[in-house]
C-alpha cells in the first residue's frame, strides 16, 4: 500500500474519502469530519486541509469518486456486455447504491448540501461524470446527440434513486429496487417508441418526392 505522503493531491483525495464520509455520520462534511479521517489514515492535517480546499463540496466530490473508481474495479467489462442493456444499467446503479449502505446519514446530509444554490452547478457535473462513467462501462459508444440525452437521464434516474434509498426502510431495499426497475423500464419503452419514430419510413424516396413537386404529374 502506498504511504499517504507519497500520494499527488488527487490521490490523497480519493484515499482519505471514504473515512470522511465515516466521519460525516457524526460531524457532518466539516473539519472535524476531514481531521477524524486524517488522522486514521496518518496523513497531516495541515496536507488533508490543502487537498479540500473547498471544504465540504470538494469532500463529496471526492466521496463519489471514489464510488466512481470503486465500481470501475468492480465490473468486467466483457461480462457486463454479455448482459442486457438495461440489466447493465441496473447492475451499475445498484452497486453504487450498495458501496454507500450505511452511511445513510452522510449521504443525507451530502445530499442536502449539494442542493444547496452555490452547489448546484458542481451537483450536475458530479452526476453527468458518474453517468458517463456507468454508460461507458455498459459499452455505450454514442458521438451523437444520444451521447447526451443518455447521460443527462442516467444521472436523472440515479438521483432520483439516491434520494429514494436514503429514506428506504423496508427489507433490503425493495421499495428502492422496484423505482429503480420501474425507471428504467420507462426509459426502455421511451428508446423504443423513439427508435420507432426516427425509423425511415421504407416506402418514402425523397428524391422521387422532391422530382414530383419540380415536374408535377400530367
Amino acid at each position: 500500500m502506498t504511504a499517504a505522503a507519497d500520494l499527488t493531491l488527487d490521490e490523497l483525495r480519493i484515499e482519505l474519502a471514504p473515512a470522511i464520509a465515516e466521519a460525516a455520520i457524526f460531524d457532518g462534511w466539516s473539519d472535524a469530519a476531514l481531521m477524524s479521517a486524517s488522522a486514521a489514515r496518518g496523513v497531516d492535517p495541515a496536507v488533508a486541509r490543502l487537498a479540500f480546499p473547498g471544504g465540504a463540496i470538494d469532500m463529496i466530490a471526492a466521496w463519489v469518486a471514489a464510488v466512481d473508481a470503486r465500481m470501475e474495479q468492480a465490473f468486467d467489462r466483457e461480462l457486463l456486455a454479455q448482459m442486457p442493456i438495461r440489466e447493465r444499467i441496473r447492475a451499475l446503479v445498484w452497486f453504487r447504491l450498495e458501496a454507500v449502505a450505511g452511511l445513510g446519514e452522510a449521504l443525507r446530509r451530502s445530499l442536502a448540501i449539494q442542493a444547496m444554490p452555490q452547489n448546484l452547478a458542481r451537483t450536475a457535473r458530479l452526476g453527468w461524470q458518474s453517468a458517463d462513467r456507468m454508460w461507458r462501462l455498459a459499452g455505450d459508444t454514442a458521438t451523437d446527440y444520444n451521447h447526451y440525452t443518455k447521460r443527462a437521464i442516467l444521472a436523472g434516474i440515479y438521483a432520483a434513486t439516491l434520494a429514494v434509498f436514503v429514506d428506504d426502510e423496508s427489507e433490503g431495499k425493495a421499495e428502492t429496487r422496484a423505482f429503480l426497475d420501474r425507471r428504467i423500464e420507462r426509459v426502455m419503452k421511451f428508446e423504443k417508441a423513439k427508435a420507432r419514430w426516427l425509423k425511415p419510413r421504407e416506402h418514402f424516396d425523397p428524391l422521387r418526392f422532391l422530382g414530383r413537386l419540380r415536374y408535377p404529374a400530367r
